[in-house]
C-alpha cells in the first residue's frame, strides 16, 4: 500500500513520513474511524475533500485544509471528537496526529511537498 512522505516546504519540517492515502470513497468515508490513534509521523490525506468530522472517533486529530496545490488553507488543530470542520475552497484534508502541526510550526500559507513511497 502506497504511503506518503509529506514536508513543509516553507518551514523545512517533516509533517508525516507515514501518512495514508484516502482517494476511494470507500477510504474517505471511513478515514480514522477504525483507529484508536496515530502515532507520530502518521497521517491520512483524504482526497478529495473540503470537509470532515470526527463522530464517533476516538481521539482528537489536527485537521489541514490544502487546496489543489497542497497550499495549507487552514489548520483546525486539536479537533476533539463530535466536531465538524470545513473549508469550503479546499481540494484536500491531511489529517494528523493532535499537536502536530504546532510541532511543526505548520501554519496557513505554507506550502507542503508530498512524495509517495511503497
Amino acid at each position: 500500500m502506497a504511503k506518503l512522505r509529506i514536508r513543509n516546504q516553507s518551514r523545512d519540517t517533516l509533517v508525516a513520513d507515514r501518512a495514508d492515502i484516502a482517494d476511494t470513497s470507500a477510504k474517505r468515508r471511513t478515514g480514522l474511524l477504525k483507529h484508536t490513534g496515530l502515532e507520530p509521523g502518521e497521517g491520512l490525506w483524504i482526497a478529495p475533500c473540503e470537509a470532515v468530522h470526527t463522530i464517533g472517533m476516538k481521539f482528537p486529530i489536527d485537521v489541514l485544509f490544502l487546496d489543489k496545490k497542497k497550499k495549507v488553507l487552514k489548520v483546525r488543530p486539536a479537533m476533539p471528537r463530535w466536531r465538524m470542520a470545513i473549508s469550503l475552497f479546499a481540494h484536500s484534508v491531511l489529517e494528523l496526529p493532535s499537536g502536530r502541526a504546532a510541532e511543526t510550526q505548520t501554519a496557513a500559507g505554507d506550502q507542503l511537498e508530498f512524495e509517495k513511497y511503497e
